[in-house]
């Protein structure tokens, strides 16, 4: 077994929301729509304490901060880090065989994820997830470009921590629940409607635990990229260069990385692809990450590539976690 990351201490540093109006109309509506016993209700958004700090976590990067796949890769594709998913990946070859044959999901994207999302269990967050879903529900920032939107998720998201709360001291367990300080929870940082519609118990031991069984999150993470079209033996993403004479750059663009061309018409837009590529049978996208200030750099995305970036809707973030399982793979096979 991996070693089990220490519980790391819970992050406390504001008031409790108390029972004010407030509180008590968000409680009586979670109570309503989740079938939760609505005094209990009260009773835990009462006691949530407001995080000052993470209204701000929140809030997207200065525009004036420009984008650096070269930075960010650094972060993720570094030597502790691959040296940690050998091990994990040595540690859980089974699981991992088993999750590739269960789900089709190559074993080096499961090793990505868990290795960008939480460096192999040893970064799982120290908010209590209660804290800070409240606080996200009731003071969301009003700076945010989408903050009405993204308000309605993190109420959506604490309704379904109430119920997983709820059952989690049911049980007898005392313990806090610990994640991010967007409420993201366990080795693969699952939200807590993705726990309810991916997690899957794939130790056979009886119960889904994310936070304390690697091999619960192997199978989730395959579960996770299955369900969102994951399809068996397809590249996420190939090389692409540029005709300038006939380049339609803003036209590859416009559909962000949403995969819309055919092979043909990608290369009757000015993408030059090799080998494989060229036989590619279904849609593609022109992927674009900027360099701060060098040139951008540009890949040809598949529906897989697309399926990654269904985890965390970035493409340096997708890529990110593509190199980092092919890093370790390489290593492990070293």
């Amino acid at each position: 077994m991996t070693k089990q990351p220490s519980a790391p201490k819970a992050k406390v540093n504001g008031p409790v929301f108390g029972m004010t109006p407030e509180v008590t109309a968000l409680a009586d509506e979670l109570a309503r729509q989740q079938a939760l016993p609505v005094a209990w209700v009260r009773q835990q958004l009462s006691g949530a304490r407001r995080l000052a700090r993470v209204p701000q976590l929140v809030l997207p990067p200065p525009v004036s901060v420009p984008k650096n796949w070269r930075a960010y890769r650094e972060r993720f594709i570094e030597p502790r880090r691959i040296e940690a998913g050998v091990q994990f990946w040595q540690t859980h070859s089974n699981a991992l065989s088993r999750a590739e044959q269960t789900y089709g999901v190559p074993a080096e994207m499961i090793v990505g994820v868990i290795g960008v999302e939480t460096f192999y269990g040893q970064h799982m967050g120290n908010y209590r997830v209660l804290d800070a879903l409240t606080t996200l529900t009731l003071d969301f920032p009003a700076a945010h470009p989408r903050a009405a939107e993204r308000q309605a998720f993190f109420k959506s998201e604490l309704g379904h921590f109430l119920v997983q709360l709820r059952q989690h001291t049911r049980s007898g367990n005392t313990t806090p629940i610990n994640g991010s300080f967007a409420g993201a929870m366990g080795w693969p940082q699952f939200m807590p409607s993705s726990i309810n519609k991916f997690a899957v118990d794939f130790d056979g031991d009886g119960t889904i635990d994310l936070r304390n069984s690697p091999v619960d999150a192997i199978g989730s993470v395959a579960n996770y990229f299955k369900a969102f079209g994951w399809q068996t033996g397809m590249p996420t993403h190939y090389p692409v260069r540029f005709d300038e004479t006939r380049l339609d750059k803003p036209t590859l663009l416009a559909p962000d990385i949403v995969p819309s061309f055919s092979v043909s018409s990608f290369l009757a837009k000015g993408a030059l692809l090799d080998g494989e590529a060229v036989q590619h049978a279904g849609p593609l996208a022109l992927v674009e990450v900027f360099n701060g200030d060098d040139a951008p750099s540009y890949v040809a995305g598949t529906e897989n590539f697309y399926v990654v970036t269904r985890y965390n809707w970035s493409s340096y973030y997708a890529l990110a976690v593509i190199e980092l399982g092919q890093a370790v793979k390489a290593a492990k096979e070293r």
